[in-house]
């Protein structure tokens, strides 16, 4: 029997007002990948930082290699081998690709100066490990969130640890990427002896590449380091939420023969978009589906006005506008944005929960009367805040102090609230759990059937066949293809990935 190369034996953790973990258990054998599996707020993140040294349990122990262990800091973790890629990236954004692989081992001259050829030389090793075409003298904020997330994930395995922790890896990779990766995990656990901890709310990808399972529910276990094959999905389900999976099934397609609402006509940008034409229907689904670097979530902020169209037009009613910014697409022409990069354009992180889940509703409420309130904000945005089910003690809590999904949660609630009549929608299940992605598919399609025009951007190819009334595949900054959705994965699937390689 493999041994165990990391425990937690009856961990338990409080916050003011949330018990984070009670009493929990985790046992990774070594050279295993285990999964470790809960709904947002489970307890999941929260025992990652007790193993990497973030937090310190209030009971129980950590063990490694058979010995007790309290680390002070992550520097520490890494120390002693344990290294973690987080679902928010945290690479520095001013800097190098090749500086952020080497920060905790940056080579030097004679003179003591950081050697910059030896930076690009060894941080060169890790992107051909990870079969990343990049230069390692790219400033990382040039890069894709998806490349990020890469980068982040060569820089773990460049600390050569030997208890890899990956929390939510593949959220922004492409199926080929999520492929290479997988092959990666697989190898490094073989040749190099690597032990690592898979968090993932993609359960195919668990079955795919998992040896056990621990589930989280509510801070207690619901399982501990369960084989893998004794289980199926609905077992996996009903242990991670309490009962059966709710499958959402998309609407029937729109009448044809619906006014076009938005329109592109021959649009060209300065990112490099050649000829992009399209055109959304009220109340339809339009999937925009492509492998990363395809150009989609580049074109829709040049339509919100974040980057330059240098040609073609843009029609909404069929009158041509031309929109400056997404506060001027909010305001004026209605049209709101759920960004793929919550961090980043999604949230205001040093603010409360309110101030972030209101933000959108500001304006219209004002207008109509004339004073705001936190009462009044409140009563707007509370029932969306409800309904997505966020874990936080209170309104008053910190965005920044939440759970990624439940961030994610908070990004998607703002724009339900402000009422939008076209919504952009990039990658909305990025961390999320079952439950609720079943209940933001379901509010997707019930906005749609209410007569919201979505553009639903999304690199998971059930989601986007489930959800989508037409489906336009990108390719290299051009449209491809154009397929009506006939909700059959198999034929889909086919069809968009021909209009990809063919």
């Amino acid at each position: 029997m493999s041994k165990n190369v990391l425990e937690l034996t009856n961990v338990t953790k409080n916050f003011p007002g949330v018990k984070a973990l009670d009493d929990a258990n985790f046992k990774l054998k070594k050279g295993s990948i285990h999964a470790l599996l809960g709904e947002n707020g489970a307890g999941k993140s929260t025992m990652i930082k007790i193993i990497t040294g973030v937090y310190k349990q209030d009971f129980g122990n950590l063990i490694i290699d058979s010995n007790k262990q309290s680390f002070s800091s992550p520097n520490e973790a890494n120390k002693s081998g344990i290294s973690v890629v987080h679902q928010e990236r945290n690479l520095i954004r001013r800097f190098s690709v090749g500086e952020n692989l080497m920060l905790n081992n940056l080579p030097k001259n004679n003179l003591g100066l950081i050697n910059y050829d030896q930076v690009a030389e060894q941080s060169k090793k890790w992107l051909d490990i990870m079969d990343l075409d990049i230069d390692p003298n790219t400033i990382v904020s040039e890069l894709t969130v998806a490349k990020m997330q890469l980068c982040e994930i060569a820089k773990a395995l460049s600390l050569e640890s030997k208890i890899l922790l990956l929390d939510e890896p593949t959220s922004s990779l492409s199926p080929q990427d999520t492929k290479n990766l997988f092959s990666l995990l697989k190898r490094l656990v073989k040749e190099q002896d690597v032990s690592i901890v898979f968090v993932s709310h993609k359960l195919e990808e668990v079955f795919e590449i998992c040896d056990e399972v621990t589930v989280l529910r509510d801070g207690k276990n619901a399982c501990v380091s369960e084989n893998i094959k004794n289980l199926d999905r609905q077992k996996l389900v009903k242990l991670m939420i309490g009962r059966d999976e709710q499958i959402i099934k998309s609407k029937e397609n729109i009448n044809e023969n619906k006014e076009n609402l938005l329109e592109l006509i021959n649009i060209n940008t300065d990112l490099g978009h050649k000829e992009i034409s399209l055109n959304l229907k009220q109340g339809e689904i339009l999937g925009l589906y492509g492998l990363v670097g395809a150009g989609r979530t580049e074109l829709i902020k040049c339509l919100l006005g974040l980057d330059r169209i240098l040609s073609g037009k843009l029609f909404l009613n069929k009158e041509e506008i031309k929109i400056h910014s997404p506060k001027e697409a909010l305001e004026k022409y209605k049209i709101g944005y759920i960004s793929e990069d919550r961090k980043k354009e999604g949230l205001i992180l040093m603010h409360d929960v309110l101030t972030n889940a209101g933000i959108t509703v500001w304006s219209k409420l004002k207008k109509i009367l004339s004073f705001l309130n936190n009462g009044i904000i409140y009563n707007k945005v509370d029932p969306y805040v409800k309904k997505l089910e966020v874990k936080t003690p209170s309104y008053k809590q910190l965005v920044s102090n939440l759970s990624g999904g439940n961030q994610q949660k908070i990004s998607v609630a703002k724009w339900l609230a402000s009422g939008t009549d076209i919504l952009f929608i990039d990658e909305p299940t990025v961390g999320i759990d079952i439950k609720t992605k079943a209940y933001l598919h379901e509010l997707i399609i019930n906005l749609s059937k209410n007569g919201t025009s979505i553009i639903l951007i999304t690199s998971d190819m059930p989601e986007m066949i489930g959800l989508a009334d037409r489906i336009i595949t990108m390719k290299d900054f051009r449209v491809v293809g154009e397929t009506t959705n006939n909700h059959n994965y198999d034929d889909m699937s086919a069809s968009i990935m021909e209009n990809i390689h063919g």
